[in-house]
């Protein structure tokens, strides 16, 4: 999809593509999605309001509200289906996986995070999925953000790892059950997202 080096082991199971993805290749997707999905702040479990902002595309979506995490086939603020995967972001997820070697993947769900100046993302696992089996695809776009990665308990040094435009990981096999997260955002300025880190998360959930 676009020029790069090699994948770059980060841990076991876990692989950055630098560059991977073209962020002026799929804004106007992205776009689309948010313009039939708008971006919304969700609660947790706790009542927290999490500070990064945003939507689904594909077959389900990720929510998040008093009741808890889980996937759903509707948005809750449209009551209607999330908006179909556009063809580029699949495309990307499943090329990606294939490059950092895990074969053939189909994502039925795509999340898409807005960071914006002091938002970030707490160390968590992906454990909402069916199939622990297939890898989880996270593209950067826009503003740097460093993403951290700790071990399965969450304890320990954490690796860290700066994110730039276009670049992907991916993580499978063990590393799916790695504890990880992104740093809180420093103001910075991208010339086509300004003060804004996009990421898209691609899953298979069902």
């Amino acid at each position: 999809m676009s020029l790069f080096n090699d994948p770059v082991p980060i841990k076991p199971g876990m692989w950055l593509l630098p560059g991977f993805a073209s962020l002026q290749q799929l804004k106007p997707d992205i776009d689309s999605v948010i313009a039939q999905a708008p971006l919304r702040h969700m609660q947790t479990q706790r009542g927290f309001t999490m500070s990064v902002a945003m939507t689904n595309c594909g077959q389900v979506g990720w929510t998040s509200d008093r009741r808890g995490y889980r996937y759903s086939p509707i948005d809750p603020l449209s009551g209607e289906p999330w908006p179909v995967m556009p063809a580029s972001l699949k495309k990307l997820a499943k090329d990606a996986a294939e490059t950092a070697g895990f074969g053939l993947y189909e994502p039925d769900a795509c999340l898409i995070n807005q960071y914006k100046p002091g938002a970030q993302m707490g160390a968590h696992q992906d454990r909402n999925e069916r199939d622990f089996s297939q890898p989880i695809v996270s593209v950067s776009l826009g503003v740097t953000a460093r993403f951290f990665v700790l071990s399965e308990q969450k304890q320990g040094t954490s690796k860290s790892v700066d994110l730039n435009d276009g670049d992907v990981i991916v993580f499978g096999g063990q590393a799916r059950r790695y504890y990880h997260g992104v740093r809180k955002l420093k103001a910075s300025s991208h010339p086509i997202t300004g003060d804004t880190r996009w990421n898209l998360t691609f899953r298979v959930a069902q």
